[in-house]
Formats: structure tokens, C-alpha cells, sequence
């Protein structure tokens, strides 16, 4: 019985860390290859996380030559005292516990992620951080916005200049066309134009909207409906900045949702 005992701790001991392991390489590897790992970090990141799932499934392939149950070789007895045994015997079933919950909650995590189709987190994750005041369009213009060419800007770009242009009318009467999905504005006639601009991988992202006018936005769109939008960039009287659109086209979700 104890030998089965430790057959089993030894096999889930393995799982935990080789099996675990080799299940988020297999992940990475084929999103990576499919051109979907860029739904969840950015192409920069894609080499190191692709060279990293190839060492680790290297790794697997060899600790799959050590003798099985190898790795609890260091648990045995040290001639303690009663006291001392009934001790370590409630920290072994505190560990086991522990272990057993983190293992069964990071497994599910990774058959998830092996069986569930890959999915952009564009619309639920910038509708969940609305109104959130990121860093990202924090503090002064910066002098690259005003001399750089307008024309390659995406709605990231567009949104730091709204929230932060001093000389808002040197903006106005700029052509823009734009991707992004559709969320609340603050009028009637208003909706934002929104993207989620990432640094490195879904977790750190921030979402960027610009506001667009327009009287029918709000029974033509529905959230989250994707759309390009053709227009002009235009300055009120109290410098608050907007896009009026000459033209706005239902899209499908672009393979890339996000912005850099």
C-alpha cells in the first residue's frame, strides 16, 4: 500500500512540474505558430517566449530519464522525537493540501488553455477599465506627437493628443481613418472609438478611446461592434477635440486587436 502511496505521490509530484510545464510549451508553441500568440503578448515578445517554451519542453524530454519518484529521494525520516514527528506530519498534510488545490486549479488553467480556441480580450477588458486614468496618457505633449506625421497615427496615438494637447486647434481639420470598437460616449450623440494598447502582453494593457459624434451612433452600433471610421479631427471653442466621421463601416475583429 505505502509503496502505491508513493507511486501516486511521485506521479502527481512529475505532473506538477514536468506535466504542467510541457502543457503551457505545447500552448505557446502553437499559438505561436498559428499567429495567434500575439492575442496575448506582443510580436516583440513572441521569440523569447517561443525560445523559452522550446527550452522548457527540452528540459521535459530529459527529466523524463530520471527514475520515477527521483525527486522526493529527500523525504525521509531524521530520527526525530514523537513531538517533532507529529509536527512535520501536519506540515506534510498542510503541503499536501496545498499542493493538491495549486495543482488542480493551475491544471485546469492549462487544459483550458490547450482545448479552448484563443480569444481577444479587446472589448471586454476596455469596457471593465472605463474611466481609468492609465500612465499611459498621463503628463505634457510630447514633443514627437506634434512634428510626427498624423497620418500613421492609431486610436493610441489619437487619444494621448485628446487627453493631453495644449495647442489643441494646431489638430484641427486633420483627416483620420480609423479601426477600434464601438463603447459608451459621454453624449447622445457621441461614441468612443476605443482600442487596447499593450506593452507586453494582455496584462498590462490600457484602453485608448476617442470620442466620435455622431447623432445615430447609438441605434446604428452596438458595443463592441468593430468599425473603420473615416473623418476629421475638429476643436470647439473650449479646445476639447473630436472626431467627426464622414464615413463608418461595420468591420470583423481584426486578426491583431490591439495596438503597440
Amino acid at each position: 500500500m505505502s509503496e502505491q502511496v508513493s507511486r501516486r505521490r511521485a506521479l502527481w509530484s512529475r505532473w506538477l512540474g514536468v506535466g504542467l510545464a510541457t502543457g503551457l510549451a505545447v500552448v505557446t508553441l502553437g499559438l505561436a505558430f498559428t499567429g495567434r500568440l500575439s492575442l496575448y503578448i506582443s510580436p516583440e515578445s513572441v521569440w523569447f517566449a517561443v525560445a523559452g517554451a522550446i527550452v522548457t519542453l527540452a528540459g521535459a524530454v530529459w527529466s523524463c530519464t530520471l527514475p520515477l519518484g527521483a525527486e522526493l529521494d529527500h523525504d525521509h525520516d531524521h530520527g526525530t522525537d514523537a513531538a517533532d514527528a507529529d509536527a512535520s506530519s501536519v506540515r506534510r498534510s498542510l503541503a499536501t493540501v496545498g499542493s493538491i488545490s495549486a495543482g488542480v486549479v493551475a491544471s485546469g488553467v492549462v487544459i483550458a488553455g490547450l482545448v479552448l480556441p484563443p480569444a481577444s480580450l479587446s472589448v471586454e477588458l476596455a469596457m471593465s477599465r472605463a474611466g481609468e486614468a492609465g500612465t499611459l496618457f498621463a503628463g505634457a505633449d510630447t514633443v514627437t506627437l506634434g512634428v510626427a506625421d498624423t497620418s500613421t497615427f492609431g486610436v493610441g496615438d489619437w487619444s494621448s493628443v485628446f487627453a493631453t494637447a495644449t495647442r489643441p486647434e494646431s489638430y484641427d481639420g486633420s483627416t483620420v481613418t480609423l479601426t477600434g470598437f464601438v463603447t459608451p460616449g459621454d453624449g447622445d450623440d457621441e461614441m468612443n472609438l476605443s482600442r487596447l494598447v499593450i506593452t507586453h502582453c494582455v496584462i498590462d494593457a490600457q484602453p485608448a478611446s476617442i470620442p466620435v459624434i455622431s447623432a445615430s451612433w447609438s441605434s446604428d452600433y452596438e458595443v463592441g461592434q468593430w468599425v473603420e471610421i473615416t473623418g476629421t479631427i475638429t476643436a470647439d471653442d473650449g479646445g476639447t477635440l473630436s472626431v467627426e466621421p464622414t464615413e463608418v463601416t461595420p468591420i470583423d475583429e481584426p486578426g491583431d486587436p490591439y495596438e503597440y
